[in-house]
């Protein structure tokens, strides 16, 4: 048996009242993963332990059977793996965004989807003005940088961009958890001013500006760590061979952790516009050569980030329509059975913009497994689904067959 997880990230949400009730899952036309519903097992996972942050990097960390609580070193230091950053002893990694930040007020944070070249210009940039021996920008894809520090301290509390758009930056600046941090804090408050005099006026803005884009006029560092002890999923569950398909860095770089070989797919954007049809295709490849294949879509997240229902019902009709039935109709044709698994990290509700810690919905389906009478998948279909409610490690547990 082979395996495959379609992770739709942030696809799951909160009904309101000005959609009948209905989710983007509920409402969208998804009649392929219905399917799988129909012919396999639901249940709901909870992937966000009480004391975390209910982000990505916890939540895909739990879907991947970790004990999120043991092994948790921030976002930072699982960005730093998929770009190839090697951090010594001491070294403290933080994910940084490029931000907008208009009338004193975080207005979003991805400054406006920045694109990756221009990105790279200003982080270069203040690699130039602000890095030294101890202080080193990374750029990665579009808004998603890596800020390392050496000795510096992760006593701090920082706190997501994309959790407070609309707040008054004053309110939400980092800060020392103790005495231990003040002195990494204060940095971080500098570098974080220093970095909003230098990109308020540079070239790149001035141009976004003119085109009616939002400007990239700040630095926004947060989920600090170091390098983290993580056994891979070989280690594990006795995966052989695994892969990871994502457009994002953070997934990719808890593939390098996890022992998996990262796929990276032309076009893959992280947004509605990316190549659906060229990660399916490379998912089935993968499967060709590998036990194990991580799929993982991540333009829901970033639609419910945005607040638009409609956008983000459509990023899921798309993973059903170019991704879903692409994967079920090649999986028919392989010699070896396929176990297929489809589910979010988390949910991101378009009407708060951020991620909740609310049980997911998820399926798994394989030849021959006893169908739990669910007939469709969505929030309210799985709490009746045969598996009920596991946490974490259960997941995977279940997709491997382990007892």
């Amino acid at each position: 048996m082979k395996y495959i997880v379609v992770l739709g990230d942030g696809m799951s949400d909160q009904p309101e009242i000005e959609h009948g009730g209905l989710t983007p899952l509920m409402a969208a036309h998804i009649p392929n993963i219905d399917k799988l519903a129909e012919m396999g097992r639901s249940g709901l996972l909870k992937t966000i332990p009480e004391r975390l942050h209910p982000g990505s990097e916890v939540a895909n960390l739990a879907v991947l059977g970790y004990d999120v609580e043991a092994v948790f070193e921030g976002r930072g230091v699982i960005e730093a793996a998929s770009i190839g950053v090697e951090l010594n002893e001491g070294d403290l990694a933080l994910r940084c965004n490029l931000i907008c930040i208009a009338d004193e007020k975080v207005k979003n944070h991805s400054a406006g989807h920045i694109s990756t070249p221009e990105a790279l210009e200003l982080i270069n940039y203040l690699n130039e003005n602000l890095g030294n021996e101890s202080v080193r920008f990374y750029p990665g894809v579009s808004y998603r940088h890596l800020l390392v520090i050496r000795g510096g301290n992760k006593s701090l509390k920082c706190i997501p961009p994309h959790d407070v758009p609309g707040t008054p930056v004053r309110d939400v600046l980092p800060s020392a958890v103790n005495a231990t941090g003040e002195a990494t804090a204060g940095l971080l408050l500098d570098l974080i001013q220093k970095s909003r005099e230098l990109l308020e006026n540079h070239p790149v803005n001035l141009k976004r500006n003119g085109e009616g884009k939002d400007k990239a006029n700040s630095i926004w560092p947060w989920s600090p760590g170091y390098k983290p002890a993580m056994k891979t999923l070989r280690e594990m569950f006795g995966i052989k061979t695994g892969a990871v398909i994502s457009a994002v860095d953070l997934i990719q770089g808890i593939g390098v952790y996890a022992g998996l070989d990262v796929i990276k797919v032309e076009g893959a954007t992280g947004l509605y516009d990316t190549n659906y049809e060229g990660k399916a295709r490379a998912a089935v490849e993968a499967l060709k050569t590998h036990d194990f294949v991580y799929l993982h879509i991540e333009a829901s997240d970033e639609a419910g980030h945005e607040g638009d229902y409609d956008l983000k019902l459509k990023t899921i009709e798309y993973l059903d329509h170019r991704v879903v039935k692409y994967l079920v109709d090649e999986i028919a044709k392989m010699d070896e059975p396929v176990a297929i698994a489809v589910l979010p990290d988390h949910p991101t509700p378009w009407k708060l913009k951020t991620h909740t810690r609310d049980a997911v919905p998820f399926l798994i389906w394989y030849p021959g497994i006893q169908p739990d009478g669910v007939d469709r998948y969505d929030e309210s279909a799985a709490q009746k689904g045969g598996y009920g409610v596991l946490e974490s490690r259960e997941f995977m547990q279940e997709l491997l067959g382990e007892k």
